[in-house]
């Protein structure tokens, strides 16, 4: 069984020192994880992923401004011109995470619309794939990407209802699924997976975060991706074997940079 892993953060300081994510990473690898995408969320982190991509060749690297990050850029327009030009790395397969975040805050919700339609538009320019960051924020989202028809992607760990799904799906986009599906708690998010196409769908770890059941509470890493594409097998009606299958397609297809042949 090979997985793709389509949204992780292995920059993240909870992977300790460069040495043990890269050791990580291997192990990973070896145990069937051949394929990671690494989500950048502001240049440093972008810059970072870009640079853990290119010691694995199964890495490979989104670079973007979450909109949670804005309030910590000093000059954000400095910071979008870093990101238009890492885009044009070899690794760098996507712009993301973008998006929307109103759980935290809501006093800056222009700033953050303005920052995600610049983003879309550095995504049509460069002609590649989003990933999107939806949390609270899902009308607004789904119209701000419904204006840049010509761009497409994926909204990661993807958290809305049935309805949202639907429309989002009849628009040409991904969604991405987590450990979230695996919560007691989520059982209405759980309803949402067999309604995706076989070609629209994809797993994700969102590591360090979002550890699925029955290891919730603990760091998250790409080694616990298993049990999410079990239990999106269990709601499908499939085997693991098969719905790591059709992902690992959906990721090569959608990243199409990533020159994976399935």
């Amino acid at each position: 069984m090979t997985l793709f892993d389509s949204h992780a953060h292995y920059t993240d300081g909870a992977f300790g020192s460069e040495e043990e994510r890269d050791a990580l990473i291997t192990r990973l690898s070896e145990q069937g994880v051949k394929y990671i995408l690494n989500a950048g969320t502001n240049p440093v982190s972008s810059l970072q992923g870009l640079a853990l991509a290119d010691r694995h060749p199964g890495l490979f690297a989104s670079v973007g401004i979450h909109p949670g990050d804005l309030e910590e850029l000093s000059d954000p327009e400095t910071a979008f011109r870093q990101i238009k030009e890492l885009a044009k790395r070899e690794k760098a397969v996507a712009i993301g995470e973008i998006g929307l975040d109103y759980h935290y805050r809501t006093d800056n919700k222009e700033k953050q619309a303005y920052w995600f339609s610049r983003q879309l538009e550095l995504a049509g320019e460069l002609g590649l794939p989003v990933i999107i960051h939806d949390r609270e924020a899902h009308g607004d989202c789904l119209k701000t990407v419904f204006s840049f028809p010509e761009v497409k992607g994926v909204f990661h760990s993807f958290s809305g209802s049935r309805e949202t799904a639907a429309e989002l799906l009849r628009k040409g986009w991904y969604l991405s699924f987590s450990g979230v599906i695996t919560f007691k708690n989520a059982p209405r998010l759980a309803e949402v997976v067999p309604t995706v196409p076989d070609d629209r769908l994809l797993i994700e770890t969102d590591c360090p975060y979002l550890t699925p059941h029955p290891f919730r509470g603990k760091r998250n890493d790409s080694g616990y991706l298993f049990y999410t594409a079990e239990k999106a097998a269990e709601l499908r009606g499939c085997d693991a074997e098969t719905l790591a299958r059709l992902t690992l397609a959906n990721a090569a297809r959608l990243f199409s940079k990533t020159g994976i042949v399935v």
